[in-house]
């Protein structure tokens, strides 16, 4: 660090304090809002197929239900590209709440939409443009969010601040679990396929239109006009940090979609434990990401290198993961195996902070927000949302409860070369003539 951002590192007042605190929260809500909603419709995918993709097949409903949710993935790239224009030309504060809108109109779409024994194909038609609205917003979320946190403080807080956005996503999961468990746990199935399937989305519904109002609430940031980059000048300029930026989100995105996500699946179905610990899983996963990973960006901030927590946290999830699934494999208690996976998780699944920071750093002011958005989406396509799928597609083909082990591992060494040629800024800072 040099000795003029040595400078920046100071106590802030009282207004940069509540300043900051308007814009964590606005934030963190906005950003979980988003992650929840784009979430929580795989808890109610089979009822989802069943009522808009009626079939005499269960099996090919439940399909088609899942592949509107992976449409929803295909969209984030183009909502990185476009929202995150937006974020660099007018401002971070536009772009945040066109995402926030964007996911608000979806979620709501799916939560009041009538079935087709109603309103016939259209029902179906409107349930996959409610997931492609949800993956255009879900796409364009993270750039901008993360830019304006980061340049709303100094040097030596950037990583602690723009931490709040990847907790926010563990808070997230663990909602998104909960909801779905309790509604599940609570209604009969009759309630459940009638109506109660639609309550985790007018909770999160009704999180929109807040998210919404306290993120237009937030200063405008100044914006520099200058002429949209050409695309071929963009990959030319930054093409190496694109590329090594999308082969580090191998190991966070497989982590969460596989150690969070997929994981009470793969305990109940795979490992035949039993249902009640599929809720405390995710649950406990969410709440161990929303509380490392804030903790962990705080000692990044300290370090001259963003990299070097990140090093650490990668080679630490390289070690463990197989002994981790081993122990779960091989007959671990289900508190001892609850705690190896929140330990899995706590080690694997925690350097958003630094690891957004130092891709934020790299790449000039005027295309920071799509920049980040587009190495995020991709990255997300290509690594983690396929990944439950592939993984049990493997422990099918091969028989293998390991698999997932492996798969972690290989994703893992994929970031640790991502990392190492990730080209990072020691000022954090291009010239304004990049």
């Amino acid at each position: 660090m040099s000795q003029a951002e040595a400078r920046q590192v100071r106590e802030p007042d009282d207004a940069e304090r509540s300043r900051l605190r308007r814009a964590i929260v606005a934030t963190v809500i906005g950003n979980g809002f988003v992650a929840y909603d784009f979430t929580v419709y795989s808890f109610s995918a089979g009822i989802i197929g069943r009522l808009f993709f009626p079939s005499h097949d269960a099996a090919s409903s439940l399909l088609l239900s899942l592949a509107t949710f992976g449409a929803g993935f295909v969209m984030r790239p183009l909502g990185a590209f476009l929202i995150g224009r937006v974020a660099d030309s007018r401002g971070r504060r536009a772009g945040m709440t066109l995402s926030i809108a964007l996911m608000t109109v979806g979620t709501w779409l799916i939560a009041c939409l009538p079935t087709p024994a109603t309103i016939g194909w259209a029902a179906t038609v409107l349930m996959v443009i409610a997931r492609l609205l949800q993956g255009l917003a879900a796409g364009g979320e993270i750039g901008p969010a993360s830019a304006s946190l980061m340049e709303s403080v100094a040097y030596g807080r950037r990583c602690f601040i723009v931490s709040w956005r990847g907790a926010s996503q563990g808070a997230a999961a663990c909602a998104a679990a909960l909801v779905g468990a309790s509604t599940t746990a609570l209604l009969s199935p009759a309630a459940m396929h009638d109506w109660g399937w639609r309550v985790p989305f007018v909770l999160g519904g009704l999180i929109g239109p807040v998210g919404w109002y306290l993120r237009r609430r937030l200063p405008a940031t100044p914006v520099a006009r200058r002429a949209r980059t050409p695309l071929a000048q963009v990959v030319r300029e930054d093409g190496r940090a694109l590329a090594c930026g999308i082969l580090m989100m191998a190991a966070p995105s497989v982590s969460i979609y596989v150690a969070v996500f997929y994981m009470p699946s793969y305990l109940v179905h795979t490992l035949h434990r039993p249902p009640a610990i599929s809720l405390l899983t995710a649950s406990l996963s969410g709440l161990v990401i929303l509380v490392t990973t804030p903790l962990v960006a705080h000692f990044a901030d300290r370090l001259a290198s963003r990299k070097t927590l990140q090093y650490a946290s990668l080679c630490a999830a390289l070690v463990t993961a197989y002994p981790a699934f081993l122990a779960l494999t091989h007959g671990a208690a289900d508190l001892v195996a609850l705690a190896v996976i929140t330990a899995y998780v706590a080690l694997a699944v925690n350097n958003a902070g630094a690891s957004s920071v130092l891709m934020l750093e790299a790449f000039p002011t005027h295309r920071r927000a799509a920049a980040l958005s587009v190495i995020y989406a991709v990255g997300v396509v290509a690594f983690g949302g396929f990944s439950p799928l592939m993984v049990a597609w493997l422990i099918d083909v091969t028989g293998n409860p390991m698999t997932p082990a492996w798969y972690l591992l290989a994703a893992t060494c994929v970031t640790l070369v991502g990392l190492r040629r990730f080209p990072e800024r020691a000022s954090g800072e291009r010239p304004a003539s990049a």
